[in-house]
């Protein structure tokens, strides 16, 4: 397993949304210019507006996306301890919808007899650049099998716990995450749990990442969404201020 890097979470991001990092870039620069050069007030006042906008945007979203992705336990695995407990986890079902940072490392910790991949991505509904460009930067890996989210090709009661890891939100609407969680309740044991994390549609998200924060959805959402799929949440915690863990079981 390839290590991460110390800046790779940050870097990534900067990858995926290339375009509005450069256009925001292109604003700073632009700004600072015309604060330097314009002398009429309404001018020094609209620079002034335009080079915070662009500099908190650039510098805060990129700041925290380094302290979620880079410096946090996300990818250290620590969380686990508290989401499994002194559960026996021989079976695993990961599912992603396109980008796939996490499998690896997380097999790697559990070691089960059994691991399925699943990959969710859908080219015709999932059509933002920054989650096609991060799928060419990071293709599925080896044994990934390609499975729409509410039709799985994994058996009945076959897994011990199902991963949806900062992936599932991809799904816009409550009624394709509900699926979701219907074919996760298929695929569990007895026993067996969800592990979901997210960001959310909250305060400390519109703060770091500003109209940004739309993509991701509320918690009264997504409870919506797994109680009609006949769950109940026996957990939830935070992984920094920006993501929550959601442990799952079947009610």
């Amino acid at each position: 397993m390839n290590p991460r890097g110390p800046r790779q979470g940050m870097i990534n991001i900067l990858r995926f949304n290339r375009n509005l990092y450069l256009a925001a870039a292109v604003v700073f620069l632009a700004a600072l210019a015309g604060l330097v050069r314009f002398d009429p007030p309404l001018l020094k006042l609209a620079c002034a507006a335009a080079l915070a906008g662009s500099g908190y945007f650039l510098f805060i979203s990129l700041g925290v996306a380094h302290l979620i992705y880079d410096r946090s336990d996300l990818y250290r695995f620590h969380w686990l301890d508290r989401a499994l407990g002194d559960a026996v986890i021989n079976s695993v079902v990961f599912c992603h919808s396109g980008l796939d940072e996490v499998s690896e490392g997380l097999k790697a910790k559990l070691q089960p007899a059994a691991w399925v991949t699943l990959d969710h991505f859908d080219a015709a509904q999932m059509t933002e650049p920054s989650i096609q460009r991060a799928r060419q930067l990071y293709p599925p890996a080896a044994g990934t099998i390609a499975a729409a989210f509410d039709r799985w090709p994994v058996e009945s009661g076959c897994a011990d716990v199902v991963f949806g890891l900062l992936a599932i939100h991809e799904f816009r609407t409550e009624d394709e995450r509900t699926a979701w969680f219907h074919e996760a309740r298929r695929c569990l044991k007895p026993g067996g749990r969800v592990v979901l994390a997210e960001h959310l549609r909250d305060p400390a998200n519109f703060i770091a990442f500003g109209p940004g924060f739309l993509h991701f959805h509320s918690a009264a959402s997504w409870r919506r969404c797994w109680e009609a799929a006949a769950f109940r949440a026996v957990d939830e915690f935070p992984v920094t201020p920006w993501i929550r863990f959601f442990i799952l079981d079947p009610s």
